[in-house]
Parts: structure tokens; C-alpha cells; sequence
């Protein structure tokens, strides 16, 4: 094993200088990394809030409220489906859960049934959506299938992450990290972002738009008597007074392939948006079909603008106006081209870090990260001589491919991440250790000097390798279970046992294969 082959040349070469391009940038202040060669390497370590300060968010997945969405959903789609096949119908209502519906004439029961179930109770994959059952008096029962709504449950956090990172992204926050915790929160951590509140705003709103049409066959006396048709509702209005629109959607937000902020013919601050093929049809149906009547943009229950449709409109884009500012206007873009959260989202904690609290924690773990490595180095070499050395030197450059690695693939190094790199040190002269005293004991078995190395080498490899074995194995279930901070141990911990395995042996074993090589020793300094 200790033959100097040219892989292993090579490859420690490799290692040393690609630590070395990724690990100089982080030691650099910023004036002098400006003046870095454009060719070499740039990027920092990406330090997590914990390091450099930022917000925390919990945030919960509101799952009451997608349950009562789907129970409208359900309504409405039955009202809207027994309409259109004229199967008259009354007392449609919803009651802890369970949607009843009375057919009037005996005779279009099983009609009814079978048009719900194809159309109200099965999604158009064959997927069920409602369990549904016929009662006595011409009655049907709709209730949500528990086990769907399980999954779609799990479906929104998984859904809701996703559109979070996207809407954190287009402000241009930077390495945000966000996680899932439990069956239904959601963490998220945005280093570097003094005020959370912007945060919270953007990522905290539903976003949910709408396009429904205005019933204008309501009038004032009938809202103030509270007189609302069925299959109506009565929203409040940023231009004005309540108005009361048709509950189903005509266009979703959903339909939606790009919205960015814009300015309306006055120059006031508007949203442009533009419509997907279904959407550009639906919209143009609509508008075709209720020329002088007025529709209502609704956002997340409130409608922010109610034009009139003076023609049809065909080209499957738009415009929305309103009492928007520059920047809330471009938030609202940012919104709409993200998509809508499938649940709202409740905030169950926030808190902020701040910069000093920070550049504390870097210093006191780079003190710690020195004072560990120099007692390292020290016990290493008085235990071990020379060979204590090239232990040395191993840890050195494991330290530096360990830094490397994270800066190359952008991993966030956070508070627990440091303690990772000491506890890779730890493991690195470990195996230092294992290989030195199994070395020991085969030169007192009688071997000369490079058979009881090359031996000892050999021997202690099956140890060393299933030693980190597990520890890898407990590391990626830390970084595939665990969140946060815990994620940020296991990273570390993860690229150290790769690194600390190839440093330990592989170039200890060339450091102490050219030794031999040039100094032909006729006794071990460690025997």
C-alpha cells in the first residue's frame, strides 16, 4: 500500500489545489477578493442565520381552512352540475362537514346520483374526491373522502414550500433555507434579512386570485337586508362598497403563465398578466357573453378591481388597477407569477438575528474550530513523532477540502456545522491513531519497518472504514429526517467523514511512502 502510484499523486495534488482555489476566497476581505483573479474561484461559504444574522419564520399550513375550501368547492360543483343537466333540486346545504341535497322529482334521483358521481364525487383522473350515498326522501349525502383529503393535505405543505421558495427567490434573498417540520409547519430562514416583516407579508398571503362575475341583479336594499341569492357572495371592495359576486370562478390565478408590474394608460402602478391557453379561452367566453356587465378581481376574498367588460376580450391578457403603490404592485406580481398557497399560512413564530449576535458566533467558532486543531496537532505529534507530522498535514488539508466542498456546492454552514468540522478533526486523527498503533504492534511482532507500515496500513483500513460507514449512514439520516440547524451538522459531518478518510489514509500514506523512499529507515519512529 505503500507503493507512490501515480493515482495517488495525482489525486492529492488535485485535492490539495482544489481546496486550496475554494477555501482562499473566505480568507480574503472584500476589497482584496474584488481585486481576484476573474478566472479563479469567487464564491464564499454560505453562512446560515445563526452566522451572519436574518429572520426565522414557523409557519403552520392552515388545513381547517382547505377543508372548508373543498366543502365550497363540493357545494358549488353540485349546484353548478344539477343545473346545467335542469334537475331541480333544494335545500343544497353544508353541515359539520356533510353537503345534503334533496332532488324533487323522484324520478331524476338515479340521474342525480350518477351525474355526481361522474362529475362532483370522482376528479376527472377516476380519483375519488367525495364519499356520496342516497338517504330517505330523495335526499343525497356528500362528505370529502377522509383519505383524500389526507393526501391533499400533505400535498399543500409539500405545494406550499415550493411557492414560499419562489416567492423569497424573486426578491432576491439569498440562500434561503426552508424545511418542512412535522406533518404540517413549514421553517423558514432567511439569512442575511434584517426586517422580517416584508418577509412575512410576501410568503404569509394566499395570494389567491379570482375572476368572478358580478350579480347585478342584486340590489342595494337586498345586501343591506342581507338578502344573498344562493350561489352568490358578498365580498368587501377596496373601490367602494361590498358587492356581491357569483361564488364559482369563471378564470383562477391558476390560469396565470406570467404577471409583472406595470403602469395603467394614466401611469399609475398596475399588474400586466397573461392567461394560459384554457385561460385565454374561458376569459374570452366570459367577456363575450356579458358585454356591459361588470366582473370582480378578487384577491384572497377581497376584490381589488370590478371593471366593466365593454367588449370581448380575446387576446388572453390583461390588466389590474387599483390603489397600488410601485412597490405593491410589484409585489403583487411577485405574487400571482409564483402561484397561489393552496392553504393559508398562519405564522406561529418569528424571530431575528441579529448581525452582531452573528459575526459573534463566527468568531467564537472559528476560536474554538483553531483551539481544538492546534491541541490536535499537538497531541498528534508528541504521540507519534514524525509520523505525527504527516498526521498534521493530513488534517490541514482535510480542513481545507472540507471548506472547499462547502463553498463549491453552496452548502450553508451554520453554528452546529462548526461543531461538525471539530468533530471531523476528531474522527480524522482517530483513524491516524488506529493505523499508527496497529503499526506499533506489527513492528514488535519482529516485521521490518515498511512491512509492519505497509501491514499496519492494510489491517486497519476494514476498521477505519467501517467506523465511518456509520457514521455516514447516522448523518444522512440526521440530514434526511432532521431540519435546520441539524441539517446543517449532518452536511458537514457528511463531507468531513468523506474527506477525513482520504486525508488520513491516502495522503499519509504518500507522505510516509516518500519518506521511505528517500530515507530508508532501519527503525520506526513510532516502535
Amino acid at each position: 500500500m505503500l507503493a507512490l502510484s501515480r493515482w495517488k499523486i495525482i489525486a492529492v495534488t488535485l485535492s490539495v489545489i482544489f481546496g486550496l482555489l475554494y477555501t482562499i476566497p473566505n480568507l480574503l476581505p472584500p476589497n482584496l477578493l474584488a481585486a481576484y483573479p476573474t478566472w479563479l474561484p469567487h464564491e464564499r461559504v454560505n453562512l446560515g442565520l445563526d452566522l451572519q444574522g436574518g429572520s426565522y419564520l414557523l409557519l403552520e399550513v392552515d388545513v381547517d381552512a382547505l377543508r372548508k375550501e373543498k366543502l365550497v368547492q363540493l357545494t358549488e360543483g353540485t349546484r353548478e352540475a344539477l343545473r346545467t343537466a335542469q334537475i331541480q333540486f333544494s335545500g343544497l346545504a353544508e353541515v359539520n362537514g356533510v353537503i345534503t341535497v334533496q332532488i324533487t322529482d323522484a324520478a331524476k334521483v338515479n340521474d342525480a346520483v350518477n351525474l355526481l358521481r361522474r362529475q362532483v364525487a370522482n376528479a376527472p383522473d377516476g380519483s375519488k374526491l367525495a364519499n356520496m350515498r342516497t338517504l330517505a326522501n330523495q335526499t343525497i349525502e356528500l362528505s370529502l373522502d377522509p383519505a383524500t383529503l389526507q393526501a391533499t393535505s400533505a400535498q399543500a405543505v409539500t405545494r406550499s414550500i415550493e411557492i414560499v421558495r419562489r416567492r423569497i427567490d424573486a426578491l432576491g434573498t439569498r440562500e434561503p433555507s426552508i424545511a418542512p417540520q412535522g406533518t404540517n409547519r413549514i421553517v423558514v430562514q432567511v439569512p442575511g434579512e434584517s426586517d422580517p416583516s416584508r418577509i412575512e407579508a410576501v410568503i404569509g398571503q394566499t395570494a389567491k386570485l379570482t375572476f368572478q362575475m358580478v350579480d347585478d341583479t342584486v340590489t342595494t336594499q337586498d345586501i343591506v337586508n342581507g338578502l344573498i341569492p344562493p350561489g352568490d357572495e358578498m365580498l368587501p371592495s377596496e373601490e367602494g362598497p361590498p358587492m356581491v359576486v357569483r361564488r364559482r370562478a369563471v378564470v383562477t390565478g391558476e390560469m396565470l403563465t406570467r404577471a409583472v408590474q406595470g403602469n395603467d394608460q394614466n401611469g399609475r402602478p398596475s399588474v400586466n398578466f397573461t392567461f394560459n391557453g384554457e385561460g385565454s379561452r374561458r376569459f374570452g367566453e366570459v367577456t363575450s357573453r356579458n358585454v356591459g356587465k361588470l366582473f370582480a378581481i378578487v384577491l384572497d376574498g377581497k376584490i381589488i378591481s370590478a371593471p366593466r367588460i365593454n367588449g370581448p376580450i380575446t387576446g388572453g391578457s390583461g390588466e389590474i388597477t387599483g390603489n397600488f403603490t410601485v412597490q405593491s404592485a410589484n409585489d403583487l406580481a411577485v405574487l400571482l407569477q409564483a402561484g397561489a398557497l393552496p392553504a393559508p399560512l398562519k405564522v406561529e413564530a418569528r424571530s431575528t438575528v441579529g448581525a452582531e449576535v452573528g459575526a459573534d458566533a463566527v468568531k467564537s467558532g472559528a476560536i474554538a474550530l483553531g483551539i481544538g486543531a492546534v491541541a490536535i496537532f499537538v497531541f498528534i505529534i508528541l504521540a507519534y513523532g514524525s509520523f505525527g507530522v504527516y498526521a498534521a498535514i493530513a488534517l490541514i488539508v482535510n480542513i481545507l477540502m472540507m471548506v472547499g466542498a462547502l463553498t463549491f456546492f453552496r452548502a450553508t454552514l451554520t453554528l452546529p456545522g462548526i461543531a461538525g468540522l471539530i468533530l471531523t478533526l476528531a474522527v480524522a486523527v482517530d483513524a491516524n491513531v488506529l493505523i499508527y498503533e496497529r503499526i506499533r504492534d506489527e513492528a514488535r511482532t519482529g516485521r521490518t519497518p515498511f512491512s509492519a507500515v505497509d501491514t499496519g496500513y492494510q489491517r486497519a483500513l476494514v476498521s477505519i472504514i467501517d467506523a465511518n460507514i456509520t457514521t455516514l449512514i447516522s448523518a444522512i439520516i440526521m440530514f434526511l429526517l432532521g431540519a435546520g440547524p441539524v441539517r446543517g451538522f449532518a452536511v458537514t459531518l457528511i463531507i468531513g467523514v468523506l474527506t477525513s478518510v482520504f486525508t488520513a489514509v491516502v495522503i499519509t500514506q504518500l507522505l510516509i511512502g516518500t519518506w521511505f523512499k528517500y530515507a530508508k529507515p532501519k527503525k520506526l519512529p513510532i516502535a
